[in-house]
């Protein structure tokens, strides 16, 4: 396994971490930290946990046991007012009847008493930031898959957080608008300083933006590599890490 160098000061700490339900463990005694600045990778393959682990990061889900601490902030579970981080989640999960302005705006409506004016002029701001000045007034069901991935970015960055959660960003795009989107990420990332945790499985923006990861397992309950990508995908002695930035079978490489 690639060596795993000491991150960045935390952005966010995990401690023994345990995730299910019921009788259930998907994921036992996880830790692992988040360096302030950092574009951080969540991978594994299709079961493993990794979106199910980011709604525990955000305080959607309660674990079974272990802590999850917001730099400055404690824990997710005690958090009170607007939240330090905005997230994306995989679909947009924009309000369709909305318009992309309305969408963007929600966030400062609900946790700011700014007037009207105001508002507009933060809302055009982050739009334009992502790529869609001009198109305020569009509804979700006229733009494409990537722009209302966008559109979901503008959101989550609506109230300056320092903490940006992806869930898939890259998923159902075409190559083209993938890159792009990565392209954004990276940007947003060295621009505003902010710390970027997104959950993927496509290795192309796994290798372009991640500067560290974690790559949970099924099997073991758990995370199996944490490091760069590219070292773990060069030197990692375990064949499941192998396997998984091959795009190989077990079987494939003997």
């Amino acid at each position: 396994m690639a060596s795993d160098r000491p991150a960045p000061e935390a952005a966010v700490r995990v401690e023994g971490l345990t995730i299910g339900w019921d009788e259930r463990v998907l994921m036992q005694d996880v830790s692992f930290e988040i360096g302030r600045g950092d574009i951080f990778v969540i991978l594994g393959g299709s079961g493993c946990g990794k979106s199910t682990l980011m709604r525990h990061l955000i305080g959607l889900e309660v674990p079974k046991a272990g802590t999850i601490e917001i730099a400055g902030f404690g824990p997710t579970s005690g958090i009170r007012g607007a939240p330090p981080f905005g997230v994306m989640f995989q679909s947009g999960a924009l309000f369709g009847s909305m318009t992309l302005a309305e969408n963007v705006a929600v966030p400062l409506r609900v946790w700011t008493r700014l007037d009207d004016a105001t508002i507009d002029v933060v809302v055009r701001s982050r739009l334009q930031l992502v790529g869609l000045d001009g198109f305020d007034s569009y509804l979700p069901a006229e733009i494409s898959g990537g722009m209302k991935k966008r559109v979901g970015i503008a959101r989550a960055l609506a109230l300056d957080p320092p903490l940006l959660f992806l869930d898939e960003p890259s998923a159902g795009l075409d190559p083209v608008t993938a890159v792009e989107l990565d392209d954004l990420i990276l940007t947003l990332s060295s621009s505003l300083g902010m710390s970027v945790v997104v959950v993927t499985h496509e290795l192309a923006s796994i290798f372009k933006i991640g500067k560290r990861c974690i790559m949970l397992d099924k099997q073991a309950k758990g995370v199996i590599a944490r490091g760069n990508p590219v070292e773990l995908r060069e030197t990692s002695a375990d064949p499941r890490v192998r396997n998984f930035f091959n795009r190989s079978s077990p079987r494939e490489r003997g």
